[in-house]
């Protein structure tokens, strides 16, 4: 058998340029050319691209973001802290607005208690002096000339008498707490405190009135 064998067949003549022309296509996409060229007896293959101008735009597609672990997870809303409502003002009383008001009591006035009044048991004239010598006096005491004190011959201890000076009124009361005075014509010898509240120490010596109080 003999075998045969296909050639493809060239059309160099013009009338086999011009078919070759009809059937090829040309295509332009954004300034692109492709030409195809069909050979006889198989299918026009798909126009390749063959050149594609320096001035042509280039549209970039830039792929989509993954997106962050952090974005697809909505966060946790932390807790509100929990609002306590405070007590409310309790009245214990009802309101006096309507009530007749009543005047406070005023306070009592503070009444003195009235000094004991004391009883004379004895009373007279004589001689009286003062002393301000720093001793002991006879009941066993220092002698203060600063106090209400006094010396006499026979009244017991702690007696008080009430000394008046008639010439000018004054009048002092005072402890009996010593002895004297040994001098003729005086009864009683007093502080120089207690001589000073009723007559003037540079006299030295004066005439009163004394009242034993029991």
């Amino acid at each position: 058998m003999v075998g045969r064998h296909s050639r493809t067949r060239l059309f160099s003549s013009p009338a086999g340029i011009a078919a070759t022309a009809a059937v090829g296509v040309a295509l332009a996409v954004g300034g692109t050319v492709g030409a195809v060229s069909l050979t006889s007896g198989e299918a026009a293959p798909q126009p390749t691209v063959a050149d594609v101008p320096a001035s042509a735009p280039t549209t970039a597609v830039t792929p989509p973001a993954s997106p962050s672990p952090s974005a697809s997870v909505p966060p946790s809303p932390s807790p509100s802290p929990t609002v306590t409502a405070s007590p409310k003002a309790t009245r214990s009383q009802a309101a006096s607005r309507s009530r007749p008001r009543t005047a406070a009591p005023k306070p009592a006035p503070t009444t003195k208690k009235p000094t004991p009044t004391r009883n004379v048991v004895d009373s007279g004239s004589c001689g009286a002096s003062f002393y301000d010598e720093g001793q002991l006096t006879a009941n066993g005491e220092s002698f203060d000339p600063s106090a209400m004190t006094a010396a006499h011959k026979t009244l017991p201890f702690d007696t008080m008498v009430r000394v008046t000076n008639p010439a000018n009124g004054k009048s002092v009361t005072v402890r009996i707490n010593d002895r004297g005075p040994f001098i003729d014509g005086r009864c009683l010898d007093l502080s120089r405190a207690a001589f000073a509240a009723i007559a003037s120490v540079d006299v030295g010596a004066l005439t009163v009135k004394y009242e034993v109080l029991g």
